[in-house]
């Protein structure tokens, strides 16, 4: 057969898309159009090429590789769908409802407004869920709330003066004004200290104990960086020390989270909290990042390292930072006690150990920042 008469692969891989459609994965227009372009680099004789081509441009979730498994061997391999996937497609839902936030009006029925107490009771609930438990959905939906949050960063007093009512004379101010009278005395002028941000600095530990925890901790941290991209720094702890500073002061949280996790090459590692303070501090620290700024780490406290050079650091960090958050997500829960090595060295010399395991327990932290 030459090449002009070989058939066209394409009607069968637009209709291999709907088929996963049906089976409940979002493939939109542009996940196709990306998996139409691959397909066209490969060779569509080969199954496992055109496996992994769709797997990595039309699944978005964990959760849409089993539909998307059992669609291909459908599809491809001649095996018989099963029969929710032949049915009517049945987009899934988050487990929970979005929360509504206008009223109903004259309009509203009592089912609406019982489906809009559900969903804000649903969402209570979900802010008080420990974040290594959630599901895909409820994932989902955090993200959503974490968008709006409203972080408040503490205010310093700086270097530089501005106009007030009372405070220090302003010599200058008042001869200018003088001068611009012809000489004639009026009323003087005074400056003080302004006001700037307080620099805060978060230490995300990405360790394997901490792998539940991290996607949410750093989602929460960008939401931060966000607020104020001068004036936040983070960096990921683990056997290295990672700035992720510069990723995570991408708007697109989705796009954030993408170059935070290509920088950060120890992901769900080990743990050397006492050697990646240290490095923090000789480099960055030392030289300004924590000088009067609020630190705030995120670890549970688990060091296979020297936990005595964890405490020589945290020390060391103490009295530099204007105030030293531990947040463990492990502290919230009932019967915890700070017997780790690496948190019972850290524990002196840190101002507040905090819990951080839920949307509830991350906003009473941001409370804790605002008012340091």
């Amino acid at each position: 057969m030459t090449a002009s008469a070989r058939p066209d692969p394409l009607p069968g891989l637009v209709g291999f898309a709907s088929a996963l459609r049906q089976a409940g994965l979002g493939c939109d227009a542009h996940r196709v159009q990306a998996y139409l372009t691959a397909v066209e680099r490969l060779d569509v004789g080969d199954p496992a090429q055109l496996y992994w081509a769709g797997r990595l441009t039309l699944c978005a979730d964990p959760d849409d590789l089993p539909r998307y498994d059992e669609a291909f061997a459908a599809w491809f391999g001649g095996t018989e769908l099963r029969p929710r996937q032949r049915g009517v497609p049945q987009p899934r839902q988050p487990k929970l409802a979005a929360l509504v936030t206008q009223s109903g009006g004259e309009g509203e029925t009592e089912e609406e407004g019982e489906q809009v107490s559900v969903a804000a009771s649903d969402v209570e609930v979900l802010r008080d869920r420990d974040l290594g438990e959630l599901s895909s959905a409820e994932r989902r939906h955090l993200r959503e709330l974490f968008a709006k949050l409203d972080p408040v960063l503490p205010l310093r007093s700086s270097l530089r003066y501005r106009s007030a009512k009372r405070g220090k004379l302003d010599q200058a101010r008042t001869l200018r004004a003088m001068v611009a009278r012809g000489g004639e005395p009026g009323a003087l002028s005074y400056a003080k200290h302004g006001r700037s941000p307080r620099r805060v600095v978060f230490l995300v530990d990405v360790s394997g104990s901490m792998k539940p925890y991290a996607d949410s901790l750093l989602r929460f941290v960008h939401v931060v960086v966000r607020s104020a991209p001068q004036r936040v720094e983070a960096f990921t702890l683990g056997t290295r020390l990672t700035r992720v500073s510069r990723q995570l002061r991408q708007r697109d949280p989705e796009r954030a989270m993408l170059a935070a996790g290509e920088a950060v090459a120890d992901f769900a590692g080990g743990t050397r909290l006492g050697e990646t303070m240290r490095g923090f501090l000789d480099r960055w620290g030392q030289r300004g990042l924590a000088r009067r700024a609020i630190v705030v780490v995120f670890s549970d406290g688990w060091e296979r390292g020297d936990a005595t050079l964890l405490g020589e650091q945290t020390a060391r960090l103490r009295r530099l930072a204007h105030r030293v958050f531990w947040v463990n997500p492990h502290a919230g829960r009932e019967g915890y006690a700070p017997v780790q090595s690496g948190i019972a060295a850290a524990l002196p010399h840190v101002d507040r150990l905090l819990a951080g395991h839920s949307l509830a327990t991350l906003e009473r932290l941001l409370r804790e920042i605002r008012d340091a």
